[in-house]
């Protein structure tokens, strides 16, 4: 079971609201609200008809920045980047035990990365790890079959996005795992900037075709 604590103090979630004259404070915060509670929906919807739009939608939002928590907590860029597709396959797995009233969409998605990010460290037994630091008692652990699941698709999305033509595959991780815009890319790479939207538009579609292989195993149960 994921836990559900509250994100670490280092995240912030939420970029900073800038209210001027001619956008009231009230409206800010209505955007903000209607944008989070359009997460939430995005996770019921996976979790009752496994959209893949909806998770496509998800990952776009949420694989940058979870990469770019997981820096700021001084994980390396290849595994941080590792540690947040982990998280988006579990995000796609584990959806119908989202509980709204518990968390929201932000705070459950960064919590099964911060724990992904736990568990490997763990694994791997890096000394600089403090064995007395409360963030590292283990999760229970997983059913031997659930483990094989994940790993699976884990490298399902992987193995999707190394299938992508060179030119897609370096767009999406330098899009969704650089987080780097979409001017930021075209400039580096001296290329127009419909260019890069049509292609990455094009890697996110066949993203979603490879995703149709999660849907032969059985939805995990919610209990």
């Amino acid at each position: 079971m994921l836990r559900m604590g509250i994100v670490p103090p280092t995240l912030d979630l939420s970029a900073p609201k800038v209210v001027t004259d001619t956008v009231p404070a009230s409206k800010a915060v209505a955007d903000d609200a209607s944008a989070q509670r359009s997460h939430d929906d995005l996770l019921d919807a996976i979790a009752s008809t496994r959209d893949k739009t909806a998770f496509a939608e998800l990952f776009s939002h949420f694989a940058p920045r979870l990469k770019s928590y997981l820096l700021r907590l001084g994980t390396d860029a290849a595994m941080s980047e590792e540690v947040a597709q982990e998280a988006m396959v579990m995000v796609w797995r584990k959806a119908e035990s989202f509980d709204r009233s518990q968390a929201s969409a932000a705070t459950w998605i960064f919590t099964i990365a911060r724990n992904k990010r736990i568990d490997r460290l763990r694994r791997e037994r890096w000394p600089e790890l403090d064995p007395n630091d409360p963030a590292l008692v283990p999760d229970a652990p997983e059913a031997a079959d659930r483990s094989i699941e994940v790993q699976q698709a884990e490298e399902t999305l992987r193995s999707a996005i190394e299938k992508l033509p060179q030119e897609q595959s370096e767009l999406i991780r330098a899009a969704y795992f650089e987080d780097k815009t979409h001017r930021e890319i075209a400039d580096e790479r001296g290329i127009p900037l419909g260019t890069v939207k049509s292609r990455i538009r094009l890697a996110l579609a066949r993203l979603r075709q490879e995703i149709d292989d999660f849907d032969e195993d059985p939805r995990p149960s919610s209990g």
